[in-house]
């Protein structure tokens, strides 16, 4: 099996080659860049499976990096940041982040976020109990195909269509729409989006679903997801 390929952007020289060195040691392969810049030609270069982002590096910040590489590609990307609170990490979001990690970071808890995304985007309809795959066909279901207003959802091809036309998801994205699909009319609370979308075992900033639901929004209706204020979010059937 192919090692995974880490592009690892970082300005400061300690925490890169650390990094890179406890990315290596678990079996990474990592190509680790100082600036946005370089870091932009070797994504186009190397390709790499997943991109780990500092938001102030110099020459292209992180965020404006991401969206470079989200034009290009649909590459899992987490975001790094010094301030938990920091605007930085729901702008990083917005640019098409999968995730982020705040600084400083332990070794052990970054190599499991990263395995996290890796899973999810190896398996875009989600580990066992896959979202909206079992117990034969759902109410709204032809051949595979979830029907909600204009909204279509085709399951066993992974493919979104909204009044015909076909919608752009990241495997976030889609992933997050399975989970709302296999439970229309359901209110999902933002723990358990957590754990079946972003495979946390542990509790995590649940920004990280907001910014998700957004974004998800502006694709397929901003009325086709409801908030339900206390409790969470439900898809409307």
């Amino acid at each position: 099996m192919a090692e995974t390929h880490v592009l690892f952007v970082e300005d400061d020289d300690v925490i890169r080659e650390a990094t890179q060195l406890a990315l290596e040691r678990v079996g990474f392969t990592v190509t680790a860049m100082p600036d946005g810049l370089r870091g932009l030609e070797a994504f186009r270069a190397d390709r790499p499976d997943i991109a780990l982002l500092d938001v102030m590096v110099p020459g292209l910040d992180g965020v404006s990096l991401c969206r470079r590489i989200r034009d290009e590609s649909t590459v899992p990307v987490i975001m790094l940041s010094a301030r938990a609170d920091s605007i930085d990490v729901v702008l990083g979001l917005e640019a098409g982040a999968d995730d982020y990690v705040t600084k400083p970071f332990d070794g052990a808890v970054l190599v499991a976020r990263i395995r996290a995304v890796l899973r999810r985007f190896g398996h875009a309809s989600g580990p066992g109990g896959q979202p909206g795959t079992s117990g034969g066909q759902a109410p709204g279901e032809t051949d595979g195909v979830l029907v909600f207003g204009d909204v279509e959802i085709d399951r066993e091809g992974m493919e979104v269509r909204r009044a015909g036309d076909q919608v752009g998801l990241t495997p976030t994205e889609m992933r997050l729409l399975l989970e709302f699909s296999s439970a229309p009319g359901t209110v999902l609370s933002r723990d358990r989006l957590l754990e079946r979308v972003w495979d946390y075992g542990w509790g995590g900033d649940t920004r990280v679903v907001d910014v998700h639901v957004q974004r998800l929004r502006t694709k397929i209706g901003q009325d086709r997801i409801e908030t339900v204020r206390g409790f969470g979010y439900k898809l409307r059937a």
